[in-house]
């Protein structure tokens, strides 16, 4: 049902969940600077405090704050610059094979 998932020595701390139709993490960020890679799309969405995010084939540095989101393509890699502990959501999807019906 719920799984917890640790980062970066602790300053990454995430629970995770899902239902019939998704997946998402809720998590905390401690200030620094980290790289992250993805398996499926992510759609991530700031809930306090503000995230500097590098999206790949981006050469400057956009800042995220409270409900601002931004998406992140499968099997690559981001860089995030925290500044003041934040906190997350991020939904997981999949890229649909055009064989169902995906909502």
């Amino acid at each position: 049902m719920f799984k917890t998932n640790e980062y970066f020595d602790g300053k990454v701390k995430s629970l995770a969940f899902s239902d019939k139709k998704s997946e998402a993490t809720l998590g905390v960020m401690a200030p620094g600077e980290y790289e992250f890679g993805t398996s499926t799309i992510e759609v991530m969405t700031v809930i306090t405090g503000e995230l500097n995010i590098l999206l790949p084939d981006c050469v400057e540095w956009q800042i995220f704050g409270p409900m601002e989101s931004f998406t992140v393509e499968e099997n690559v890699k981001f860089k995030v610059k925290v500044k003041v502990t934040s906190s997350y959501l991020c939904r997981y999807f999949k890229k649909c094979c055009g064989n169902c019906s995906c909502s």
